[in-house]
């Protein structure tokens, strides 16, 4: 059963608090976030349209050393900021208890959105990256089940950059991100 997290609403960092805060990749956050551009005007409606509903919140499980919350985040942060809606950022090494209740395929990874009604129901989450270039950190835990084997740490490097090479260098990936987060608030 997901676990309820009205307990940590206000506790967390405001996205503002978070930035500031950032002691890494604090330019890249930005530069991604300051790229960040509206693609889709039906997402765009949507995330607009949601300031008139008063139930969802967002708790946000991060941290400034992690590449793909420094990708990730801007632009979770400026889909968000188009609704108006309450967002908790937790720095995950201070809030293991509710980052080991969101693993991914068993393990930490961030970041991790978690959105949940105004009762702190969890309804949904997204992350820790886009499906298609998660896809390539499945397959590799897939077919690597063993951490001690010779080839692990190469097969990660690996893998790690066939992820880079799916982000790409611009922000197409970006629209991806907000295409799910749209289907996924949309069930909600």
């Amino acid at each position: 059963m997901a676990p309820n997290l009205s307990h940590k609403f206000g506790k967390g960092l405001s996205p503002q608090e978070f930035i500031e805060g950032m002691t890494q990749n604090k330019e890249a956050f930005l530069d991604w976030y300051n790229r960040f551009e509206w693609t889709n005007e039906e997402d765009k409606s949507f995330f607009d349209s949601l300031k008139y509903r008063d139930d969802l919140r967002a708790v946000i499980i991060a941290a400034d050393w992690c590449g793909d919350v420094v990708r990730n985040i801007p632009v979770v942060l400026r889909a968000l900021e188009a609704t108006d809606m309450p967002v908790d950022m937790l720095i995950m090494e201070h809030h293991l208890e509710i980052m080991d209740q969101f693993l991914t395929m068993g393990g930490r990874s961030i970041p991790v959105v978690i959105f949940t009604d105004s009762g702190g129901a969890v309804l949904g989450t997204w992350g820790p990256r886009p499906e298609h270039v998660q896809e390539a950190m499945v397959a590799f835990k897939e077919n690597n089940p063993d951490r001690e084997a010779a080839d692990y740490q190469n097969n990660l490097a690996e893998t790690r950059q066939e992820i880079k090479r799916r982000y790409g260098e611009g922000t197409e990936y970006q629209a991806v991100i907000i295409k799910e987060l749209h289907e996924l608030i949309s069930g909600f």
